[in-house]
């Protein structure tokens, strides 16, 4: 199953035996790691991004969800780690795209306090015994959340129902007084907009996701051609 995961350390040196600790899950084959960066939480509460920390093994994979978690948990170095990674440079985070749900961004956010230290990852795992078992041994405390991919039904029920309400406005366009016009037409273009975007953005996901997939095939034979030379 495809997750997020944050780890939440006293401090970098233990961050960084997680990190480690992850990177061998993965050259072993217990999970598949996907992305990761490590995240400090100053003393005056800005958290940054660690300089020059690996962003895992494909930095191409820290897409969506990925960046908009580091986004949202580290703000402007986040996002520029993000849009070197191949994200849009300047843009903002997009909840939308996050798809672990609000819930789970507050617990961390709460744990990641002050002089803290997250290990955030995007994994694969089939049981999360083997990543529970590490990152305790290093004094991590475990946050993972599924990634999910309802975002997309509930966008297709949103632009359904803002297609009907267009479709009314146009109705009401037709048989509106010349002096309603003009505010009904400004209020057609202005739902039609958001149409356009949420189904744009819509397409980006699909596009993203199958980016990522054919990512994680490389991946995959990429680890089965190591280990057949090893």
């Amino acid at each position: 199953m495809d997750r997020m995961l944050v780890v939440v350390f006293d401090n970098e040196t233990k961050a960084y035996q997680g990190k480690q600790a992850l990177q061998q899950l993965d050259a072993e084959g217990s999970i598949s790691v996907y992305g990761y960066a490590v995240i400090a939480k100053n003393s005056d509460g800005r958290a940054t991004v660690k300089q020059g920390d690996d962003v895992g093994p494909i930095s191409t994979l820290l897409g969506t969800s990925f960046g908009s978690l580091i986004g949202l948990l580290a703000g402007p170095a986040g996002m520029a780690l993000g849009a070197a990674a191949g994200m849009a440079a300047g843009s903002s985070v997009d909840l939308d795209n996050l798809r672990i749900g609000s819930d789970f961004v507050d617990d961390v956010q709460k744990a990641l306090s002050p002089k803290k230290v997250a290990l955030v990852a995007e994994i694969e795992e089939d049981w999360i015994t083997p990543v529970d078992t590490r990152m305790e041994a290093a004094g991590g405390t475990v946050y993972r959340r599924a990634i999910s991919e309802v975002q997309d039904k509930v966008n297709e029920e949103d632009v359904a129902a803002m297609k009907a309400d267009l479709a009314q406005l146009k109705a009401e366009h037709a048989k509106a007084q010349a002096d309603r016009k003009a505010k009904l037409q400004a209020k057609i273009n202005e739902l039609d907009s958001k149409i356009e975007g949420q189904l744009q953005k819509a397409k980006d996901r699909r596009n993203e996701a199958q980016r990522k997939a054919q990512e994680r095939v490389t991946v995959l034979k990429e680890k089965a051609a190591a280990l057949k030379a090893s």
